[in-house]
């Protein structure tokens, strides 16, 4: 994902920072505990679209 699309991008729900799972190609937001998928290289930033985190992926991501 281009570094300066991704600095623009922020969560819909609550405007928190994203990062981006290449491996998962997701955008996570761990302040509200979802990820939004990224389909051909296309951010899907709709709510509707997101995933629910497990406890496990927010606490991997609250250590940095």
């Amino acid at each position: 994902m281009d570094k300066e699309l991704l600095a623009l991008l922020v969560c819909p729900m609550c405007q928190a920072k994203l990062t981006y799972d290449a491996a998962n190609a997701e955008l996570k937001c761990f302040y509200d505990g979802l990820a939004y998928p990224v389909r051909d290289g296309i951010p899907v930033m709709l709510e509707e679209e997101a995933r629910q985190m497990n406890a496990d992926e927010k606490l991997k991501g609250s250590r940095g």
